[in-house]
């Protein structure tokens, strides 16, 4: 594990503590959850965005999805939301 002093603006220090007070633990363990949390969701969002892009760029082509493909996909939709009535 290691350490990171990171200055904080005193409104983003007392929501901190409050934070840590509410839930009974302490505000580091707080910061670092929120930390991964944040981290988590930037991942997500870049990986979100590569394949937007590919998309983008591959629509309409060889590398698009296989028709019959497709049409079997929209098939097995269609008769699953059929048994579902």
């Amino acid at each position: 594990m290691r350490n990171l002093h990171v200055p904080l603006p005193d409104s983003v220090y007392t929501g901190l503590r409050q934070e840590s007070r509410r839930r009974g633990r302490p505000a580091t363990q707080v910061a670092r959850e929120a930390i991964s949390l944040w981290l988590k969701a930037m991942r997500k969002a870049a990986v979100r965005k590569e394949l937007s892009a590919w998309i983008r760029d591959f629509a309409g082509t060889e590398h698009d999805l296989d028709p019959d493909l497709e049409r079997a996909g929209i098939e097995e939709m269609l008769r699953l939301a059929e048994g579902e009535k």
